[in-house]
């Protein structure tokens, strides 16, 4: 990652600086010119904006119109529930959603509060902030780099750039070359003259495309577009009633209370409660699978997600070098055990090997443990691991045969280390023991092998012969071609207190140790489930391209051979055989052409962050619902991007987390199965008591027009504070219970549901109007036959009991919108039955309670009573039931065709 500088001193001329740093006084003016090392923020999210957020919900303004409603036709009790309800909607909004986005000051905190830099030829620590361009910087292992800068001094330099390129592997930096804000040294030291910082960085770059407008969730764009719906038909049923009365001769004023009256009916006050109690409930269960949902109206989306691009570093690897195989003495080791706790075994053909019998194995193993600076140490049940990832596996490799480097070093002190650079490719440790000195050499093969003139097999050596040479080499070959990392071990021994001639020369070779960044042991259910969910898991990593291949081929990506689609052309026809494109393969597609192959590529190797957004937006751009996961800076802008930004909690960058949608606490790639279970339910719990929702509403309509027109405007059969309380109370709770309702077994199944399906599709459509208008028919034949001229309040009352029946029975027929009752299980959701109880005791009250039920226009009923409004509503629901067979069956027999 980044520029090569071919004269050092030209960099200088061209920052007007030296080695010994800048004045005090140039540098205070360069602060002045070129402003703070600090990442800009364009548009601050305040707790005021998040709660101004919440009236853009287009149906809390259609509640407010039903208060302004109630208010003019004087029900000031109507005004006020229906206040109450928009509180609440808009509090729990307010409370689920304040979590501003702060991707911004995250991505200021990854650098160090201070920095060391030369200033007047003296050392100097100085603010972060304060570091300006021809700074000089000098920085040891640990640092974080404040500021984009080349370096002109190095000693043994590594850096962790996992954080911006996503490779689990550090990186040997060397005088000349470009080191990054926000990476940090594992290795080595150096001295480097700042280029770029702030906004001017590469991490300022991103910062750019992390500021992106904030764009709708397909749960927001569904639930507007219901909303205007709602809106449109409240006020053409209001209409509709008005020009009827009118026409009949009603009085204006009489006719215009009515029609308002109607317009509180037609509006469901008790869906966006019931919509944020739903997804506040599925972003608690979620949270207790480990995968924590961060905006409220995003917690669904994941269910219709049909491609994951997920990145490989920490996510479907463990970021954690792992050895894994040991070659000695023309015999190969198998190691067991994953990460950095050293417990596993040495197997032999699958069989365990006892080491005592391995004297050869035991050196290297000693030699990879010795010749290291890493360090690993258990505190409190944890290991706690100090160094190059590289290091650190070699040092639990040997720890795994209970050879401790600690242990070690009393036996073999360490007088003299070499240092690996990238020149050389190797490094080597000298140390004094009881018998002698001996040094232990480790690093790349084709370096380390043309210095070894012997070769240690079973303990005895022996001259190395081409033969040797061969076999080692295409071992080597054998380890890289499957996307392993390999280090050649080598020593030398002395009896003497010193070592003759160059101790890199005429070494024994001792064995061959590879090594790799495993996959996690459940990512490969996680990817079959994935593709049984109808959803495509597609690879997106900075590492190369054989290795990235071989984690996706390990874990159930792609299969070998078959290719990944045909192509006339012979760059996609390439790139389609391998089923994996690199970052400059994909710079060589152009927009069509990459449109046309996107979906057939599984493998994304040695990708920048910008590439990464032109992955997803492709994908978006052919009708996908995308999420991505990852947890590096060099992630964020793809997640703010991506339909469901998915970060890891634990090795996850603050930027990464605060630019998502989705935290997943465990970094366990398989909680996202469970998150996409979740999402399906959820979704399909809306959907459900939507439905059932507009389905009573709509009842409510028919019944009033249906008054109003067939026996006149005096004899309405439910009055405006009497629907408001069947609106509220009566349907709020078989409406949450629907919400709350438990997956069905076949949820993970089904193939992704189509991103353009609406609540009101027309199977749900056609349910919603039959439905209500058989409700709403049955209802009205109630009221007429109740003789309301005669007796109004008797004949509403027992209207009344009727529509309040039917919550006894409809919300069990809208637990499936296909399946029976019957094949779902009365008693699987108890929430339904005790909430339906509850509303119904609830609703006595109105009926019975002296004064109370006068203020709701009502009489006390009955046993006897009681039997018409009974009988009516379970005759609508099995009505319901049947009409559900009906349309599943019709439906079964066109996808047959």
């Amino acid at each position: 990652m980044g520029d090569t500088f071919l004269d050092i001193e030209d960099t200088f001329k061209e920052l007007d600086s030296s080695a010994t740093g800048l004045s005090e006084e140039e540098a205070l003016s360069r602060l002045e010119r070129y402003g703070k090392n600090e990442l800009e923020e364009k548009e601050r999210t305040t707790a005021l904006k998040v709660f101004a957020g919440q009236f853009v919900n287009l149906i809390v303004w259609v509640l407010m119109a039903a208060a302004v409603i109630s208010l003019m036709i004087d029900e000031v009790i109507d005004f006020w529930v229906i206040m109450f309800t928009i509180a609440v909607v808009i509090v729990l909004g307010f409370v689920q959603e304040y979590r501003a986005e702060k991707a911004m000051e995250a991505l200021k905190s990854i650098v160090e509060p201070e920095t060391t830099v030369m200033r007047n030829r003296k050392l100097r620590k100085i603010p972060t902030g304060d570091v300006v361009p021809g700074d000089i910087l000098v920085l040891e292992t640990g640092d974080k780099v404040p500021a984009d800068a080349v370096l002109f001094e190095t000693v043994a330099l590594r850096i962790d750039e996992s954080a911006l390129t996503g490779e689990s592997v550090p990186v040997g930096k060397n005088e000349k070359e470009g080191i990054f804000a926000g990476t940090q040294l594992v290795h080595g030291k150096c001295k480097a003259v700042v280029t770029d910082t702030g906004m001017d960085t590469k991490i300022g770059q991103i910062a750019s495309l992390i500021q992106t407008k904030e764009e709708d969730t397909p749960l927001q764009v569904k639930i507007t577009k219901l909303s205007l719906t709602l809106a449109f038909l409240a006020v053409l049923a209001s209409a509709i009633t008005f020009v009827i009365g009118i026409s009949i001769g009603a009085p204006f004023a009489d006719m215009l209370l009515i029609s308002l009256a109607l317009a509180v009916a037609a509006v469901p006050e008790g869906l966006p409660l019931t919509l944020t109690i739903t997804l506040a409930y599925g972003m608690k269960k979620m949270a207790g699978h480990n995968a924590i949902i961060r905006k409220m109206l995003a917690v669904e989306t994941l269910g219709s997600t049909t491609v994951i691009c997920t990145d490989k570093t920490g996510t479907l690897t463990k970021n954690e070098m792992t050895v894994e195989k040991v070659f000695t003495g023309g015999n190969a080791l198998d190691l067991t055990g994953a990460g950095y706790v050293p417990k596993g075994e040495f197997l032999k053909r699958g069989d365990h090997v006892n080491l005592s019998e391995e004297p050869t194995t035991i050196k290297l193993l000693k030699g990879i443990a010795l010749c290291n600076n890493s360090a690993i140490e258990k505190k409190q049940e944890k290991w706690e691991v100090v160094g190059d990832p590289t290091e650190i596996a070699l040092t639990v490799a040997a720890a795994k045969a209970d050879l401790w480097k600690d242990d070690l070093e009393k036996d073999y002190e360490m007088v003299e280390e070499i240092v690996f650079t990238s020149e050389r490719k190797i490094m080597t440790t000298i140390h004094n023991t009881a018998d002698g000195m001996v040094s232990f050499t480790k690093g790349a093969p084709e370096f380390v092998l043309p210095e070894c003139s012997s070769i240690e097999k079973n303990g005895e050596l022996h001259p190395i012969s081409e033969q040797d040479r061969e076999r080692i080499l295409e071992k080597n070959l054998e380890f890289a071609s499957s996307a392993y990392r390999v280090l050649a071990v080598a020593c030398k021994e002395s009896p003497g207190k010193k070592i003759d001639g160059d101790f890199e020369k005429d070494m024994t070779f001792l064995g061959l140790v590879a090594m790799i960044d495993p996959p996690r042991e459940e990512v490969k259910g996680a990817v079959e489930m994935c593709r049984k969910a109808g959803i495509q898991v597609i690879m997106i990593t900075g590492d190369n391209q054989e290795t990235a291949k071989a984690i996706g081929r390990s874990i159930g990506l792609f299969d070998d051979g078959k290719g990944c689609g045909v192509y006339e052309d012979e760059k996609l026809r390439r790139i389609a055989e391998d089923c994996a494109v690199t970052g400059d393969e994909l710079e060589e597609l152009d927009d069509e052409e990459f449109s046309i192959v996107v979906e057939n590529i599984h493998v994304y190797a040695r990708t920048m962050p910008e590439q990464k957004l032109r992955i997803v937006d492709a994908l978006q751009r052919k009708g996908h619902i995308v999420a991505m996961t990852g947890d590096g800076v060099n992630d964020a802008p793809a997640l703010k991007k991506a339909d469901i930004g998915i970060a890891m909690g634990i090795k996850g960058t603050d930027v990464a987390k605060e630019s998502s949608v989705m935290v997943l606490q465990d970094d366990n790639f398989a909680t996202i199965v469970e998150a996409v279970r979740g999402g399906r339910t959820i979704y399909n719990n809306i959907e459900k008591f939507i439905t059932y929702l507009i389905s009573r509403n709509f009842t409510l309509i028919i019944l009033i027009m249906a008054g109003i027109s067939l026996l006149g405007f005096d004899l309405i059969p439910l009055l405006a504070l009497q629907i408001l309380f069947i609106n509220m109370f009566n349907e709020i709770m078989p409406a949450i219970s629907l919400g709350l309702d438990p997956a069905t077994e076949d949820i993970m199944r089904r193939a992704p549901r189509d991103p353009d399906d609406n609540f009101l599709k027309k199977r749900n459509l056609f349910l919603v109007i039959t439905l209500a208008f058989v409700m709403g028919i049955a209802s009205f034949l109630v009221f007429a036959l109740s003789e309301p001229a005669a007796d109004t309040v008797m004949a509403r009352t027992l209207t009344f009991a009727t529509v309040v029946s039917m919550i006894l029975f409809i919300p069990l027929a809208f637990r499936s919108l296909e399946r029976s009752l019957i094949s779902i299980g009365i008693f699987s959701n108890r929430l339904m039955i005790a909430g339906v109880t509850a509303t119904f005791f609830a609703t006595m009250s109105v009926m019975y309670i002296p004064g109370l039920n006068e203020a709701f226009g009502l009489l006390p009923l009955s046993p006897a009573q009681w039997i018409m409004p009974v009988a009516v509503a379970f005759t609508t629901f099995l009505f319901a039931e049947l009409l559900k067979y009906t349309t599943a069956n019709v439906r079964k027999a066109d996808d047959s065709k």
